[in-house]
């Protein structure tokens, strides 16, 4: 009698873990499965599906022999948290970037993620998240393993019963799938094709970047060019690329009340000061971040859309652009105040100066993330790169990264007399102004508040600059990249303006052969150029020495700025 009540009191707990095992098992399972992957798509709806493949994975636990079945518990496990690690990776990059996670090519933005989320909330928090996130996941992973081995592991009463409940789920996925068109419920089949997606996905950018690879040795017509910028001979050339800047700060109704003022109030200041202007919409390879990959596509004239092309790009022997203007006699110079660490990639685009953060003497404090104001970076490249060059009688031709624009978007940074700028650290009490970034990236109006106001501060800031110091230097100004979706909604263009600026009349009218209109603002209606294509346009037109057809027309609409003062 001891006996079989010993028994009996063995056979309750099992029960029990069978119980808990075949529920968490499921609940698992449902949200691996029916978790959107994408951030605009969380609704109660989209979890109104029936994943068939729940009922499957419990049939095949119970049926199979228990070695098997533990095999198929590993592979099922590894199934399913890639497919919950893919989709809250697309969630990430989606929201970041407007576009699905791509294994092969963006496990090298890790990194880059990292100072993104140190930046934002500190080392230690981010390290502690990260940590945090880590071990959550790797532990469900390692509890989900075991309960599927509870379920192969069920004989006797609990093994039928268990069997049954899958029986009946399996019945009801069924069930719902005939009747899925007259109910809101649906049962669907998707997490073996999602990951064959994923699977297609990289083999395509596999044969990608073999295609980049025949690209990069393909004759490059631009390199052969003669007269290189016969048209714009001995004067400094200025390429600004202004940190999220982009169409949507232009025509977004949340924005154009600010920015369509200042674009117009920069336009009438540099007609005062003897410059005309042209625009256009120039197509991105990236947005919300990754500022490098526009660089490499709008400098070498390749569409550099991914980190693993930008890294092939940087080892190749594609001419670019700053090459091309050393080559024709051009003293090139690169100031990037966001760089703080070594820079290897420079020995590509040819620089014969480079003046990264420590290079610019900065002494005053940082703007969080952003190591110093636009207004003293372009302030140092007068005085370090442009005044001595002129000196030794050599034009420049400098690229210029301005970063007050880059998140956090807090403090705003305010221009102040060029007079005063000195050693920047005149900019402290502006650097400890305002909200934390914790404070600001709390409210989505407070983020693109501050978004709009650092865009705004950049381009008074250009404006400013160009008509005290710009005398005949042409000015190429854009927008690296649109900023994140948090600030464009979703499906936002990918195009950011681009501005020519020059007192030459006649040079600006050649432009208008390319898709650019008189003016700071593009037309609505111009087409959206890929930046793969402007290095192209820019060597055409700049190595004209004369308009190659007659535009009294075209010219007298640039020659507006002559009514206006101009020198």
């Amino acid at each position: 009698m001891a006996k079989n009540a010993n028994i009996g009191k063995g056979s309750a707990s099992p029960a029990w873990l069978a119980i808990l095992a075949v529920i968490f098992v499921t609940l698992i399972s449902f949200a691996s499965l029916t978790l959107p992957d994408h951030p605009n798509a969380f609704s109660v709806r989209a979890f109104f599906r029936f994943p068939v493949e729940i009922p499957v994975i419990l049939l095949v636990l119970l049926l199979l022999p228990r070695r098997l079945a533990a095999a198929f518990a590993i592979l099922s496990t590894l199934a399913l948290f890639t497919l919950l690690f893919l989709k809250g990776a697309d969630i990430g990059v989606q929201s970041a970037f407007q576009r699905r996670f791509n294994p092969y090519l963006d496990m090298k933005m890790l990194a880059d993620a990292w100072n993104l989320l140190s930046g934002a909330i500190g080392q230690w928090s981010a390290g502690l998240a990260i940590a945090l996130g880590a071990a959550a996941f790797l532990a469900l992973g390692v509890l989900f393993f075991a309960a599927q081995r509870k379920i192969a592991s069920f004989r006797g009463t609990v093994w039928w019963g268990s069997l049954m409940a899958a029986f009946v789920l399996l019945a009801a996925g069924a069930v719902l799938w005939v009747a899925a068109p007259a109910l809101p419920v649906r049962a669907e089949l998707r997490g073996l094709p999602y990951l064959a997606d994923r699977l297609a996905l990289v083999q395509k950018s596999v044969a990608d970047m073999r295609q980049f690879e025949r690209d990069l040795q393909n004759t490059d017509p631009v390199a052969q060019t003669t007269n290189l910028f016969a048209g714009i001979k001995g004067r400094d050339v200025i390429l600004v690329f202004v940190e999220s800047y982009g169409r949507s700060a232009v025509e977004d109704p949340r924005y154009s009340p600010i920015m369509k003022p200042r674009l117009q109030s920069v336009e009438d200041q540099l007609q005062a000061a003897g410059f005309g202007a042209v625009s256009a919409w120039s197509l991105s390879p990236t947005m919300g971040g990754l500022s490098w990959l526009a660089h490499g596509t709008f400098l070498s004239g390749l569409w550099t859309d991914s980190q693993a092309r930008f890294d092939r790009l940087m080892i190749s022997r594609r001419e670019s652009l700053n090459r091309l203007f050393k080559k024709a006699g051009w003293r090139t110079t690169a100031v990037m105040p966001a760089i703080t660490m070594d820079w290897p990639e420079a020995a590509y685009f040819g620089y014969d100066q480079v003046l990264a953060a420590k290079d610019l003497d900065y002494k005053g404090k940082p703007f969080n993330w952003v190591t110093m104001p636009d207004q003293y970076t372009l302030s140092a490249f007068e005085r370090l790169a442009r005044k001595p060059a002129q000196a030794q009688g050599q034009p420049v031709m400098a690229e210029i990264a301005l970063i007050s624009s880059h998140a956090p978007w807090t403090p705003v940074a305010k221009l102040i007399d060029w007079n005063d700028v000195g050693d920047g650290a005149v900019f402290n009490a502006q650097a400890e102004s305002g909200l934390s970034p914790r404070e600001v990236w709390s409210d989505g109006d407070s983020i693109r508040e501050h978004y709009i106001q650092t865009i705004d501060y950049s381009l008074q800031t250009l404006g400013d600059y160009i008509a005290h110091y710009g005398d005949d230097a042409v000015f190429i100004i854009l927008g690296d990249h649109q900023p994140a979706p948090i600030v464009t909604g979703p499906d936002a263009s990918r195009a950011v303006p681009i501005h020519i600026i020059s007192r030459d009349k006649s040079l600006l009218a050649r432009f208008l052969e390319h898709d650019f209109t008189v003016g700071m603002t593009p037309a609505v209606e111009s087409e959206e150029i890929p930046m793969s294509e402007m290095r192209e346009r820019l060597v055409q037109v700049l190595s004209a020495a004369e308009p190659s057809v007659q535009m009294s027309s075209a010219d007298a609409a640039v020659a507006e700025s002559d009514e206006h003062g101009g020198k």
